[in-house]
């Protein structure tokens, strides 16, 4: 019996958690600021009393569970979107990140009267912006944003946390160990990026190809096999000294652009499970902050963010966007959208595990930074959107890929497998069909099918096919191909 209570206070947090999001939702507050204070009103300095101080353990939470998070953000990009924009997304989670630590660390060294080191540690912790709270408030109050600066944001917020967890690493190994020198750190940020991308990328398409040779009896079992995946490329990364981070969000992104069986499925259960690690991490996140110590931070912390908000995030978006087609408008409001959320207090628990002198203090600071970010900047972005007039009407939205696809039209037609087909007794997830198409529907012997991944068609099968006039050519070119001769 004495495990029935912690589990009923987990079920309580998680259910405030589930319920915040509803609020969020509703008022446009939000959601990761209502995580937040939760959390703290169920702390130790709250009505809930529940005294939590475990910071290593919170760090290894916090890790896997943003794990979870990337993979969850890369499997739900959609790279034709993402494509337009990939070179502008690269440099603001590059060189975006340096100058806004850069100059936020400076700031921090100057306002705190921190060691040059310490200030930097506080700006690279506090340099990474978290998108999922910005357009939470967006689709709360259902206001879009122009064509591109939608994905380059999503892009961005997703690509630039590997970078900040890596020089995070790396300036808290130089602060604990002063015998470490530059040229280490400068080898230790390589070897992050190189073997987080180079087994990311391999791990993906390694996994890519057991999710659809595997034939499992049961769906239930293909999102298991995911996250043993994920689980997998993040330890194995983090093992040889890679950026586990940046592998499984590579991985993410890859097998995203792949066709998986029950890829739908998968994608929804991670979605849940990206929620579940969100609601989880901030609360946690919440339990360990005192919020009686937060006012001792207050004004210089206060100072901070407003440099943050103010000159570090434009003068980024400026520099690391020149060269690029972006009106003034677009540029401010990226630079407004430099909102700070989950990833820079999991980052300030990094000191704390570390031991690094002060470290209590850099995580309140963090803390309040990140809170006043979400609360200022998270509610006004969409008024800012609109007097902009950069919030999207129905004509200038997204529309989805059931509608247009590159510069085609797309419509439904049939599309019969003829006998002798090389694709009779095939699985459709192995035709390889083009990427904007998509079989809605199987008609065989007066019967109707709903196809997924695993279904195996036959010859006299009729596909209903959504998809452009050049994508139906192709496929129809494809199916008519005779099967190879067996070898006796």
């Amino acid at each position: 019996m004495e495990t029935v209570a912690p589990l009923f206070v987990v079920a309580l947090l998680l259910l405030a958690g589930v319920l915040a999001g509803k609020v969020s939702g509703r008022f446009g507050i939000p959601a990761l600021l209502l995580f937040l204070v939760i959390g703290m009103l169920a702390g130790s300095d709250g009505p809930g009393g529940i005294e939590f101080v475990n910071a290593e353990l919170t760090t290894q939470v916090g890790s896997v569970a943003l794990a979870f998070i990337l993979f969850s953000g890369g499997l739900d990009t959609r790279w034709n979107l993402v494509r337009p924009v990939l070179w502008p997304g690269l440099s603001l989670a590059t060189i975006g990140i340096i100058v806004t630590a850069t100059i936020a660390g400076i700031a921090a060294s100057v306002i705190f009267d921190f060691p040059i080191l310490i200030g930097l540690l506080v700006g690279v912790i506090v340099s990474p912006t978290d998108a999922a709270a910005v357009f939470s408030v967006l689709r709360a109050r259902s206001i879009g944003l122009r064509r591109g600066l939608r994905p380059l944001l999503e892009f961005e917020s997703a690509s630039n946390d590997p970078m900040a967890v890596i020089l995070t690493i790396g300036i808290t190994e130089l602060i604990a160990s002063p015998e470490v020198s530059t040229a280490s750190l400068a080898l230790l940020v390589v070897r992050q990026f190189a073997l987080g991308a180079a087994l990311g990328l391999l791990l993906a398409h390694g996994a890519i190809w057991l999710t659809n040779k595997l034939r499992l009896e049961y769906e239930g079992l293909y999102p298991v096999l995911t996250v043993a995946v994920v689980l997998l490329i993040f330890s194995a990364t983090t093992a040889v000294e890679g950026s586990g981070f940046l592998a499984v969000y590579l991985a993410g992104l890859t097998m995203a652009r792949h066709r998986l069986v029950h890829k739908r499925s998968i994608g929804r259960f991670h979605d849940g499970i990206g929620w579940l690690m969100q609601i989880a991490m901030f609360l946690m996140l919440g339990l360990l902050v005192f919020p009686s110590e937060l006012p001792t931070v207050a004004l210089p912390g206060f100072g901070l963010a407003l440099v943050l908000m103010f000159v570090a995030r434009p003068l980024a978006v400026l520099i690391s966007l020149m060269g690029f087609h972006f009106t003034w408008k677009d540029r401010i409001l990226l630079a407004w959208v430099g909102l700070r959320g989950a990833v820079p207090v999991v980052l300030a628990t990094f000191p704390l595990a570390a031991g690094v002198a002060g470290a209590d203090t850099i995580f309140r600071v963090v803390f309040f930074v990140v809170f006043l970010s979400v609360a200022v900047q998270g509610t006004t972005i969409s008024t800012l959107a609109g007097w902009l007039k950069l919030d999207k009407n129905t004509s200038e939205s997204d529309r989805p890929e059931l509608i247009t696809g590159g510069e085609s039209l797309r419509s439904l037609v049939d599309i019969g497998v003829p006998a002798g087909s090389w694709v009779d007794g095939r699985r459709i997830v192995e035709l390889d069909l083009p990427s904007g198409a998509w079989v809605t529907l199987i008609t065989r012997d007066d019967h109707y099918l709903v196809p997924q991944g695993p279904t195996v068609l036959h010859s006299g099968d009729h596909l209903k096919v959504l998809a452009s006039h050049a994508e139906a050519e192709r496929i129809k070119e494809s199916l008519g191909r005779a099967q190879p001769a067996r070898r006796r």
